[in-house]
């Protein structure tokens, strides 16, 4: 069930955020998605009407999974965002729990991404 969690979370990143194909999003999405970012509320249509926009706002945005992983019914990514070719971007992680087959709860922490870092370590 792992292997099945981690492939829906990478098609939803890939075909509904780094495409933009909202009209898609029920096939990943649960009807009563509970949304843990606290500037959107619950449910599919405020999620998909926010990604529409923000594709719109930035065209080139693209999520890239550096790691994920997986423990019962959540999956787990640490991704790095960006919004167009050359960005330093952002350090996502995001954590979505999967209920028969759909994404049925979320949340997500950010950080932009540092010149430079104490250890010298990436953070992505």
């Amino acid at each position: 069930m792992s292997a099945e969690n981690k492939q829906l979370v990478t098609d939803y990143l890939e075909n509904v955020w780094n495409q933009g194909k909202v009209d898609e999003a029920d096939q990943y999405l649960a009807a009563g998605l509970v949304q843990h970012n606290p500037n959107l509320p619950d449910g599919i249509s405020p999620l998909t009407t926010f990604i529409a926009g923000f594709r719109t706002q930035v065209p080139e945005g693209r999520f890239e999974i550096r790691r994920i992983a997986a423990d019962g019914d959540l999956v787990f990514t640490h991704s790095h965002f960006t919004a167009q070719d050359g960005d330093r971007g952002m350090a996502v992680v995001d954590v979505f729990r999967i209920e028969d087959g759909r994404i049925a709860e979320h949340w997500d922490v950010t950080t932009d991404v540092p010149e430079n870092t104490a250890s010298g370590h990436p953070i992505v």
